[in-house]
């Protein structure tokens, strides 16, 4: 503990949630979605000189990506991360004060241990913490009077080596924290989905949306200028093949570069399968441009193989990040011994999680192995307003340039939410929305989201969710 972090109490959580529904149905490894729920959070802090404030956080209840065993149903999946938000809460407000880094790592283990008494996985029992963590940064943000950046370059949550992270021991988290910077502005990566349009011929005309917006491949390019994607396959190589080659059709009438990442979604079932893949990439004609424009490629192994065995095979060919695998504190170091080059950073998986793998990069890097780990900035759907904007607040505070947005595209702007709500966050962040075709959506120009408005008083905020159309989130039994 520093002696700039308050001890605190939580006095209330408070779960909401409501219902979306897409814009444009998304496939990701076998799942198809047409809509879910968001959960959304507002939690009561006191701090010890008396004062108490409100945080927020928000998230969506993406169920079957934290779980994808089939003998889930949906409802199933989603009830396990209400579960694992409701034990989080009891046991936050049960805690004695602590600093806000203290409510994550002193409870940590604890958390895991019950949530894997119920039958929740790991990556499962991360949810409820993820979500309580941001909301208590966000209401001392708001008592302090400060931005996030700033609270985290003080290192007002307090962050220092903890047992929970032993090979931390000795590492300097405040010299560390003061010397991140965040961006004016980052590039948007876009999603290409297994079932998204590439070019107008692949869509009837009765499916076509009419919205005003982009919605093949080539129109997004066109409109958003982006030259970031992030590609989805499907673990059957002859039709993956197929697929990228007909999206690197698209991609290579750029005449500026472009850059991808090729997202697995654990949909390859051992590393030898997946770096045959790899291999068929590199020796497709039609896929040579998209090869060498690949930057890494995210976990394509099964979560039940990807931590069991070398991958080095494949990272000598091109770097490989765990996404689905990095359920513990403990995952990325577990990876890199397997030769791993990078993990990503996921609001969902906790704030404080993403920041100690950041600060492992910087501890690695240092010590001249001849390798170079990172950190990729992915997506789960993440929406306007609360839940895009402290999600792209930690990835730019991490120092990430590049970032994957779906959201925006999948997701109607502020959807079913008050008209006022999104007007509040147009007004108070004029440079990551805007008034498009009847509704405030967010700002991509050239390919580049501005975040200036992001160093804000609280976490990465000003406006907070309208609750007057939230309906109280259900605890399952």
């Amino acid at each position: 503990m520093t002696s700039q972090s308050p001890l605190l109490t939580v006095l209330a959580v408070e779960p909401f949630e409501r219902a979306y529904n897409n814009r444009m149905t998304f496939r990701f490894g076998n799942i198809t979605s047409t809509g879910g729920r968001q959960s959304v959070v507002r939690l009561l802090v006191r701090l010890a000189d008396g004062r108490e404030g409100w945080g927020y956080s928000s998230e969506s209840i993406g169920g079957k990506w934290f779980d994808k065993r089939p003998e889930l149903s949906d409802q199933q999946a989603a009830d396990q991360l209400r579960r694992s938000l409701a034990m989080a809460g009891d046991l936050y407000r049960a805690s004695k004060p602590r600093t806000p880094f203290g409510f994550f790592a002193d409870h940590y283990a604890e958390h895991v241990a019950a949530c894997g008494a119920k039958g929740l996985l790991p990556l499962v029992a991360s949810y409820g913490p993820a979500l309580l963590d941001r909301a208590i940064l966000d209401a001392v943000c708001r008592l302090y009077g400060i931005s996030f950046y700033a609270a985290m370059q003080a290192n007002l949550p307090g962050m220092q080596p903890h047992a929970i992270i032993p090979d931390m021991a000795g590492f300097d988290f405040g010299k560390f924290l003061s010397s991140l910077k965040p961006a004016a502005s980052m590039a948007a990566r876009h999603t290409v989905g297994m079932v998204d349009p590439l070019v107008a011929a692949d869509q009837k005309p009765e499916d076509r949306v009419n919205d005003g917006l982009p919605e093949t491949l080539e129109e997004v390019a066109a409109a958003y200028g982006q030259r970031y994607f992030k590609l989805k396959v499907g673990g059957d190589l002859k039709a993956d093949i197929e697929r990228l080659s007909k999206i690197a059709s698209v991609l290579d009438r750029m005449a500026e570069p472009y850059f991808a990442t090729i997202d697995g979604n654990e949909q390859y079932a051992t590393a030898e399968a997946a770096l045959e893949l790899w291999h068929a990439i590199e020796a497709t004609p039609a896929l040579q441009r998209l090869a060498q424009s690949t930057l890494f490629v995210e976990q394509p192994i099964a979560r039940q193989m990807a931590l069991s065995t070398s991958v080095e095979p494949f990272t000598k060919a091109k770097p490989l990040i765990i996404d689905e695998s990095d359920g513990e504190i403990d995952s990325f170091p577990r990876a890199r011994a397997l030769g791993y080059d990078g993990v990503s950073s996921k609001a969902c998986k906790g704030f404080y999680k993403s920041i100690i793998n950041r600060a492992r990069c910087e501890k690695w890097n240092a010590e001249a192995t001849g390798r170079r780990y990172f950190m990729s900035a992915e997506d789960l759907t993440v929406h306007a307003g609360v839940s895009l904007q402290q999600d792209l607040a930690l990835v730019n505070f991490i120092g990430l340039t590049h970032v994957e947005r779906n959201g925006h595209h999948f997701v109607d702007g502020f959807c079913e939410r008050p008209a006022s709500e999104a007007d509040a966050f147009l007004a108070a962040h004029p440079d990551l929305y805007h008034r498009h075709h009847g509704k405030v959506r967010l700002r991509i120009e050239q390919g580049m989201l501005h975040l200036g408005s992001l160093d804000c008083v609280g976490f990465g905020h000003v406006p907070v969710p309208d609750f007057t159309q939230l309906t109280a989130m259900p605890v399952p039994a």
